[in-house]
Order: C-alpha cells, then sequence, then structure tokens
C-alpha cells in the first residue's frame, strides 16, 4: 500500500468590511492615540464598544474616553507566540479593565516570564509607532506602576475617520487526506482519476471519501472514471483572486466525469466563458508535471440530455 499523504496547508483571505459609527471612531481613535468606549443606558462603559447593548440589545452610540491605564482582570501564558500574533518573544495574553471602563480588552502583555503577571497587576498601554486605524494600533501592554492616566475628554469625532478595514484571516494546518484520498491523488499523478463504489447504493465517489456518506458503509472498491465528462452545473467568476494567474471572467463548473456518482469542480477554458452551458462535454487539460488537470475543454460532443445528468446538479 502506498504510503499515506500529508501535507502542510493554509487558508488564508482578506475579509474586508465597512465600519459603522461606533467601530469607526473606535479604531480611528486608536490612530490618535485615543482609548474609546461606549457608554450603556445603565452608565456602564464598554470597552471594545459595540453598537448594541450585549444585555438589552440596545442601540447605544454615547462615546466615552477611557484612559489608556488599566488593571489586569485574567491572563494566560503564551509560552509559544505564532505568526502574526503581537509579540514574537513569549508573552501573556491579559484581559485588562481600563481605567474608567467596566470591561476587559484582549490584548498581550510584555512581561520577561509568568512570574512577572499576576491578576491586579497594573499595566498601560505601548502604542505603535505607526498606526494605521488598527487594533494593532495598540502594539502591546506593558508594566505600570501609577495610577489612572488623565483622559483629554475626546469626544469621538474626528476627521478623516478610518471607515472600513482589511482584516487577514488564515488558518495554518497539515492535512492528512487518509487512504481513499492518496489513492486518488497517486492516481491524478497518472493522469487517471479513481475514485471508489459504495458496495450498498453502488455510487462512485470522486474523489473519494473512504465511505459512502448516504449509506454510511466503507467503500474499497477502485473505479476509474472519465476522463471525459459533462458539464451539471457552473459560474462565472468575474473577481480576480489574489495570486492566481487566471483572467477574468472564466467559467468554473461542477463536472459529472461518465462513471462517477457525483460532480467534482474544475476550470472550463477552450471556450468563450459566455458559451459555456450545461450538458457541454469536456476533457481534462493537463500541463507538464502538474498533479491535476490545470482545465476542462470541449470535446466537440453533441450536448448531454439533461435527462443523463439532473441527479449530478
Amino acid at each position: 500500500m502506498a504510503e499515506i499523504l500529508k501535507a502542510p496547508l493554509a487558508v488564508e483571505f482578506p475579509f474586508t468590511r465597512s465600519l459603522g459609527p461606533v467601530q469607526s471612531a473606535f479604531l480611528t481613535g486608536l490612530r490618535e492615540r485615543v482609548v474609546l468606549g461606549v457608554r450603556t443606558g445603565d452608565g456602564r462603559v464598554l470597552v471594545p464598544p459595540v453598537e448594541y447593548d450585549p444585555v438589552t440589545a440596545e442601540e447605544i452610540r454615547d462615546l466615552v474616553e477611557v484612559a489608556a491605564t488599566g488593571t489586569v482582570t485574567t491572563w494566560a501564558w503564551n509560552h509559544e507566540p505564532r505568526r502574526g500574533q503581537p509579540l514574537d518573544t513569549p508573552f501573556a495574553w491579559v484581559l485588562v479593565r481600563l481605567d474608567g471602563a467596566d470591561t476587559g480588552l484582549l490584548h498581550a502583555l510584555d512581561v520577561p516570564g509568568p512570574g512577572a503577571v499576576h491578576t491586579g497587576m497594573r499595566v498601560r498601554i505601548r502604542w505603535a509607532e505607526e498606526r494605521s486605524g488598527a487594533i494593532t494600533d495598540i502594539a502591546c501592554f506593558e508594566p505600570y506602576d501609577g495610577g489612572p492616566a488623565q483622559a483629554t475628554g475626546h469626544t469621538g469625532e474626528f476627521e478623516d475617520a478610518i471607515t472600513g478595514i482589511v482584516a487577514p484571516a488564515r488558518l495554518d494546518y497539515t492535512y492528512s487526506p487518509g487512504r481513499a484520498q492518496t489513492a486518488y491523488i497517486h492516481a491524478l499523478s497518472e493522469r487517471r482519476t479513481v475514485g471508489e463504489r459504495c458496495p450498498s447504493c453502488r455510487k462512485v465517489y470522486v474523489p473519494p471519501r473512504g465511505a459512502c456518506p448516504t449509506c454510511g458503509v466503507a467503500t474499497a472498491e477502485q473505479v476509474e472514471v472519465g476522463p471525459r465528462g459533462t458539464v451539471t452545473t457552473f459560474c462565472i467568476v468575474n473577481i480576480k483572486a489574489k495570486n492566481l494567474d487566471i483572467e477574468v471572467p472564466y467559467v468554473y463548473a461542477h463536472i459529472a466525469l461518465d462513471g462517477a456518482g457525483l460532480a467534482l469542480h474544475g476550470r472550463i477554458g477552450g471556450i468563450p466563458y459566455d458559451q459555456v452551458r450545461m450538458g457541454l462535454r469536456v476533457v481534462p487539460v493537463w500541463t507538464e508535471g502538474a498533479r491535476y488537470p490545470d482545465h476542462y475543454r470541449p470535446t466537440g460532443e453533441p450536448d448531454a440530455e439533461y435527462e443523463t445528468y439532473k441527479e449530478l446538479l
């Protein structure tokens, strides 16, 4: 049996969002070294601010400045910082109740070791040298021996306010495809597509999953399918993905390979995007050294009848 594969993978995308008046004021304030909270109807000050009271769901807009000093309410030691975290040396994650606030702000505390942090210790904000209107404008917290810092009385009105942010989201993990998909990937390296048949419903799954999700029984019988197939449904992509050297618009489709019991995903090429259609017969196109098809192109055959693929949409 071939060795089970595994590989490091990363899922990453930029999350773009607009900001309402409360979050806009909070982030713009950080850029100006001002920390703003929001006051609820019963007088509590929430930091970071939210637009609706988490207890009553009442809309709240009363911005109030709090101090850049505060008290640690709880903490946890991070002995091995990861990529993108506030500090690249071991530090403490802390909840800090800033002076004038009634809730805790989560951030990093720069101390030499876990023995140097405790609940109740006084800290202050260490501002980043370059600030852009993001939570990273707070570089971290640091120990502080004094009392509450003097607030400036800022009302939350700023020129050139931050109205939107792009927050990168990334997940790093090691993926092992298991026995069934390992065999599938090895077959792709030979320019073959191999699925597995359910012994109960007889459906051929491509890519194989090791078990039939419908019947709940293990699959083991390997079945080679394709290489030709039928476009069952598709979408036209008009947004260019980062680091993807494909000009938009292009078509991404569900393709039911001949002999398969469900459709897989693939890009359609070799035909204008506005001529792609359901029922189009296609065949994979491989590039030199690739372990999977680069795209699928039309075969020139007549379109498949809808009845032949309606269960594979």
